[in-house]
């Protein structure tokens, strides 16, 4: 049932896309719900024959770690609150699933700091509720989930009149949209008993990973057994610290995590029972699994990876996010460890971030976001990682720059940390891009094909010309203390049109020094940053 609602979300990714209010080629909500959607569909297609409440735990640690974008993350807490819902039990009446729905939404809710009606989490909402009522009058699975879509359906005909920049758009919440879809597909297996097939696009082929455990003895591996396990607790005041501490020694790569009603193990060690001895005394366990690494290493061995460089270790790691040739360029002279290839049209998940961060040997590791969408799938990041993140919540390429250049390798973590903060909060970054639908945005009529300037996240400048859009967005975000103006000119953009935007500027701010770089971005014709 739930593999069918992320087919039916992913098969229709491409209209809830195009419910995105803003008018700019970079609407994602469906890309990014359908791909942590189908994270999840893979990983319960891997292990059918788990019961129901591990099928509702490895749906919700699927999506937590395949989350992408703010949308994402949001969904991911919807399984996070079913699977708490679910936990323990054998089977799963109506009754039982209207209360998973009704607590997915809650602890969605919880989850966004300053949560705002007319948007997914009212439409999730209002379907719980659907399913509440139909539950108390004692209808059957399929009538409760019938009754969840319609109310669902008739909350997300009404945020336009939640949400002004809805109505102007002329369109219905994307999220909102794309929840009725997972609840659709949902349906559509209770009543025909089959999964509503799913068109992935032609498989494109990953990255090559690494064959340096070629290069690793087994004898090497000092603590044999990677043991995880889920405790639930037997009350909220158990001391979870010093269980943390009493298994401390016992291995390394250890992550303790304490989540309300249950705590979260994960551990490298010689001696998993006595770390199961100890996690007993907090409550009961779930979800135990304890591999042999020697064997796993042997198998990485055997399925052909290739080589890897592991750098020695530092105090300080950094990872960025960017698209384009010319900007990641940048990024490595920066000093940047490792770029995560995305960004606006393509949000990475939680787990890119955490697999990116395994690649990195440091104490300590700064992430750049680079996008405010990428920004909670950062933070979902830190707190599952074993290594110690510090997201700069960095929400463009500039902001990324300036924060790079405040860096000092002789000050501390939290001496860095702040300076960062600071300088990138004292950059100011427009963009400019172009209009893919007709709509009013910002108080401004936008037609089809417009050129639009971006400051602030509000469209501040529309023309037909790239260069004076650009030019006119300059105007907004420099004034006379202005010392410094960078341009970073996109992949759709020619070096001569470039230069010639140079010496625009050179005369609009002949005070500031102007400089024009390759960044070879898609979908933002130039990235300016004032300073």
């Amino acid at each position: 049932m739930m593999v069918s609602g992320a087919n039916n979300l992913y098969n229709n990714k491409k209209s809830v896309d195009d419910l995105n209010v803003f008018p700019v080629p970079d609407g994602d909500t469906g890309t990014n719900m359908s791909l942590t959607s189908r994270a999840m569909a893979k990983a319960l297609e891997e292990h059918v024959s788990l019961s129901l409440t591990k099928i509702a735990d490895e749906a919700a640690n699927a999506t937590l770690r395949g989350a992408r974008g703010n949308s994402g993350v949001i969904l991911s807490q919807f399984y996070r609150g079913m699977s708490k819902c679910l936990k323990g039990k054998d089977s799963c009446t109506g009754a039982d699933f209207a209360q998973a729905l009704k607590e997915g939404s809650d602890t969605a809710y919880k989850a966004v700091m300053n949560p705002t009606e007319g948007t997914i989490l009212t439409v999730a909402k209002e379907a719980a509720a659907g399913a509440m009522l139909a539950a108390q009058r004692n209808l059957d699975m399929i009538e409760i989930l019938e009754e969840a879509v319609r109310r669902g359906k008739r909350a997300l005909d009404k945020t336009p009149d939640m949400l002004p920049a809805l109505k102007r758009a002329g369109v219905v919440d994307a999220g909102g949209q794309g929840w009725i879809y997972i609840l659709e597909g949902a349906l559509y297996f209770l009543k025909n008993n089959e999964v509503i097939p799913c068109k992935e696009e032609p498989y494109q082929g990953f990255e090559k990973l690494s064959k340096a455990q070629q290069k690793i003895s087994p004898d090497n591996i000092k603590y044999m057994y990677c043991t995880e396990f889920i405790v639930e607790k037997k009350n909220k005041n158990v001391n979870v610290m010093a269980f943390r501490n009493s298994i401390e020694t016992k291995g390394d790569s250890m992550v303790v995590i304490d989540d309300e009603d249950i705590v979260k193990v994960h551990i490298h060690t010689n001696h998993p029972g006595f770390v199961l001895e100890r996690a007993v005394m907090l409550g009961s366990m779930i979800n135990i699994k304890i591999d042999n690494m020697k064997h796993q290493h042997q198998s990485l061995i055997q399925t052909g990876f290739e080589e890897k460089t592991v750098s020695p270790s530092k105090k300080y790691g950094f990872i960025s996010v960017c698209s384009g040739d010319g900007l990641v360029g940048i990024f490595k002279d920066l000093g940047i460890d490792k770029v995560i290839e995305g960004g606006q049209t393509m949000n990475p998940s939680t787990d890119d971030i955490l697999s990116a961060a395994s690649e990195v040997n440091a104490e300590n590791i700064f992430v750049f976001p680079n996008n405010k969408n990428i920004i909670l799938a950062a933070n979902q990041a830190k707190e599952l990682s074993d290594k110690n993140i510090v997201v700069i919540p960095t929400k463009s390429i500039p902001e990324c720059i300036a924060a790079m250049l405040a860096y000092s390798e002789s000050a501390s973590l939290d001496e860095n940390e702040s300076a960062m903060n600071k300088a990138k909060d004292m950059v100011k970054t427009g963009q400019i891009t172009y209009a893919v639908r007709d709509t009013e945005a910002s108080g401004k009529q936008i037609k089809n094909g417009d050129i639009l300037g971006i400051v602030g996240g509000e469209i501040a400048v529309t023309g037909n010309n790239p260069e004076e859009v650009c030019s006119n967005v300059t105007l907004n975000i420099a004034d006379d203390d202005t010392e410094f103006i960078t341009v970073y000119y996109g992949s759709d953009v020619s070096k001569e049109q470039a230069e010639e935007l140079e010496k625009v500027l050179e005369k609009q701010h002949p005070n500031a020094e102007i400089s024009v770089k390759y960044g070879g971005q898609p979908v933002y014709y130039y990235i300016v940053s004032a300073e």
